[in-house]
């Protein structure tokens, strides 16, 4: 190894040099040039060596652009964490737990949990409220009580997005309610005649879809807070939305109980149908949640047990890449680290998996209800833990273990 002494030939190159050198080499031959001596130990620790690496790895903060998710975070703890993320070592913890709502004698209905994570906080519905946890500090799990109680509904909350420090509900009494988070500012309008089955905020503009098979597009610009802009006859009832990054246009998953397309895009500006997505779609196959990764690709999951990653600007017709959940099993939710990993949670005992885009088998699966069965309705995720919301209970795996 090359020696640390400020008159070796190795340290007399300019830093830039250097730098160039050791991009050249893996994580083992990083590792062992960091056990040398303290300095090359500082100097193989840089984020710049570490982070073409940490490109090619799962979940280590980095999308398929090269944008970092996670600046706080030195890139090489992250690489390390990602090791535990591929093989499943993790530490399991069930944080919350709440009963099922009674609502008839020797009948009961699960509540549909849906969450957000946003820095410090984790943001959950229960029942008509959405409540805010601050995680601990130590990432061990949530303070026992809530910091914030958002409510405005007067059935259960069913979907809810966070943007720009807003929370945009969507509930069963067919209400949309706004909120700012740092304040006590709230609107609350009519939106559907039945429940709003899901959501979506961005550019000033709200999308929401509803079992009475219309998606509709509202306004938040001043002096037309809560105007419906486009009422969109889906034919179908709709249960997932997804704004286009570009704001152009948004997609709706619908129940596909007709012989039109799940999936399908709508423009913004006039409300009218843009394209469908796919034609291989079976009677049922009704997509539950669907999300853009960038303005061209996004990934659907649903009732007929598949991930499907999209690319419109090749083919809307058939999908880039599928895979299928092995146990036959309908997927709630998935969501995506932005490059090489997807996490879906399904409907049977509560069996969170991880999946590698590169690879066409599931990666790891994780059993969170088991005996008893639950759907996991939804999951999120950051670079060192995972939350799974079942119908009683909010479950986390801890990867930093």
């Amino acid at each position: 190894p090359p020696s640390s002494s400020p008159s070796s030939p190795l340290w007399a190159l300019p830093e830039e040099l250097l730098l160039l050198i050791c991009s050249y080499l893996d994580v083992q031959a990083l590792g062992r040039l960091g056990q040398v001596c303290r300095r090359l130990r500082f100097f193989s620790s840089r984020d710049l060596l570490w982070r073409r690496i940490a490109r090619g790895c799962l979940n280590s903060g980095f999308t398929q652009l090269g944008t970092d998710l996670a600046p706080g975070i030195p890139v090489k703890e992250r690489v390390k964490v990602s090791q535990n993320w591929r093989h499943g070592r993790c530490r399991r913890e069930t944080v919350l737990k709440w009963k099922c709502k009674q609502v008839a004698p020797f009948s009961s209905a699960c509540l549909m949990p849906w969450m957000e994570l946003d820095g410090e906080y984790l943001y959950l519905s229960q029942a008509e409220n959405i409540q805010a946890y601050q995680l601990c500090p130590d990432g061990t799990g949530l303070q026992r009580h809530p910091q914030a109680i958002f409510s405005g509904h007067q059935e259960d909350v069913c979907r809810f997005v966070l943007v720009n420090s807003h929370i945009v509900s969507g509930g069963g009494d067919g209400n949309i309610v706004l909120h700012k988070i740092h304040g006590s500012y709230s609107v609350k309008f009519s939106a559907h005649e039945q429940e709003v089955n899901c959501v979506d905020f961005q550019g000033g503009l709200i999308v929401s879809g509803s079992r009475d098979r219309t998606a509709k597009v509202w306004s938040l610009s001043a002096g037309r807070v809560g105007q419906c802009l486009h009422t969109v006859q889906t034919e179908d009832r709709v249960w997932s939305i997804a704004i286009s990054p570009l704001l152009s246009s948004f997609v709706t998953g619908t129940a596909c109980c007709g012989h039109t397309s799940p999936l399908r895009i709508w423009d913004f500006e006039s409300g009218q149908l843009l394209t469908c997505l796919g034609t291989d779609f079976h009677r049922g196959a009704g997509v539950l949640d669907v999300f853009y990764e960038t303005p061209s690709l996004l990934l659907s999951c649903g009732y007929d047990t598949y991930i499907r990653y999209w690319d419109i600007r090749t083919s809307t017709r058939k999908c880039v890449r599928e895979w299928e959940e092995p146990h036959d099993s309908a997927l709630y939710c998935i969501r995506s680290d932005g490059n090489h990993m997807i996490a879906s949670g399904s409907s049977y005992y509560g069996v969170v998996r991880l999946w590698d885009k590169r690879q066409t088998r599931c990666l790891q699966s994780f059993h969170l209800s088991s005996p008893t069965s639950s759907p996991v309705y939804c999951l999120r995720f950051s670079t060192t833990h995972l939350y799974a919301a079942l119908a009683s209970a909010l479950h986390v795996l801890d990867f930093t273990a």
